[in-house]
């Protein structure tokens, strides 16, 4: 668990996509009444340009210069969303990703941008956003598509600790903003030993659906008890889980979901559900890893 103090940190590059992020976690800085952290990373190059002539330290106090600017602007965005948050910056010469994730160490939330001024032409998703939501410490948010003002909080679950881990960061979020959850939980009608066996055709796929429920309910109880104001809608659907998660986050202002569930493979680091949403949320996503 984070300190009380622990700041929210967002990665700033001077693109469009990164102050859509500030503007995000000014706003989630005032509901929580904590700091908000700015950084910036630049890497010297490697090669000098041709027919100029600088020195190390010149071209350090420019690119040190520059950040600064990316900051100001930045600053501006967050006191403009959120003028009560405590706002500070800093500039560190690193890799931006190396930089977020030593952030997300203390971070009570690091933010990114879908896409920075690095990527590809063509891209969705930036790499900084992507290496973080498989190697952070502290949950992730990537600010992409349109969030949904009055709509709910969408969490995903499967019963793996990491999907608790996200039901546990979803009530919190939902009743930290006013709003009503909908817990998704997806299921499949495919038998795993063969697609051809028999008991794929005797299985009661209506009984499967009853005990999907019961465990969502069973796993729901203890949390609905700490989070009496939050209003829970519970969904239990048989579809995979990207394509159910796209459908219901059309109509929300945040989707949730654990770093990988039940489906990954021993130490992956992120889950098939978790890096698709990266690349096609359609609101804001946050990415939770158990603790």
């Amino acid at each position: 668990m984070k300190a009380p103090s622990a700041p929210i940190v967002v990665g700033v590059d001077g693109s469009t996509s990164a102050l859509t992020a500030v503007t995000w976690a000014a706003q989630e800085c005032a509901r929580h009444k904590a700091p908000l952290r700015l950084v910036h990373a630049y890497v010297l190059p490697a090669r000098g340009y041709p027919g100029i002539i600088l020195t190390g330290n010149e071209i350090r106090q420019a690119m040190e210069n520059l950040g600064r600017d990316k900051l100001e602007e930045a600053t501006a965005a967050a006191r403009a969303a959120a003028p009560d948050v405590e706002v500070t910056t800093e500039i560190v010469c690193c890799g931006s990703t190396a930089l977020l994730i030593e952030e997300s160490k203390s971070a009570r939330l690091v933010v990114v941008g879908s896409q920075g001024l690095g990527t590809v032409t063509g891209m969705i998703v930036g790499s900084t956003a992507l290496a973080l939501a498989a190697h952070g410490k502290s949950p992730v948010v990537v600010v992409r598509g349109t969030a949904v003002a009055d709509g709910p909080v969408v969490v995903g679950v499967d019963g793996s600790p990491t999907s608790e881990a996200a039901l546990a960061f979803a009530f919190e979020t939902a009743s930290m903003r006013s709003a009503p959850l909908t817990v998704v939980m997806c299921w499949q009608d495919f038998m795993v030993e063969s697609a051809y066996s028999a008991s794929r055709f005797t299985v009661d796929w209506g009984q499967v659906e009853a005990d999907e429920r019961r465990l969502l309910s069973e796993r729901l109880a203890g949390w609905q008890e700490k989070y009496p104001d939050v209003q829970v809608h519970p969904v239990v659907v048989r579809d995979r889980p990207v394509r159910a998660l796209m459908r219901y986050g059309a109509e929300a202002q945040l989707v949730v979901v654990g770093s990988h569930g039940h489906g990954g493979f021993a130490g992956m680091l992120l889950g098939s559900t978790s890096q698709a949403l990266v690349y096609n949320a359609p609101c804001p996503l946050a990415i939770v890893r158990p603790d």
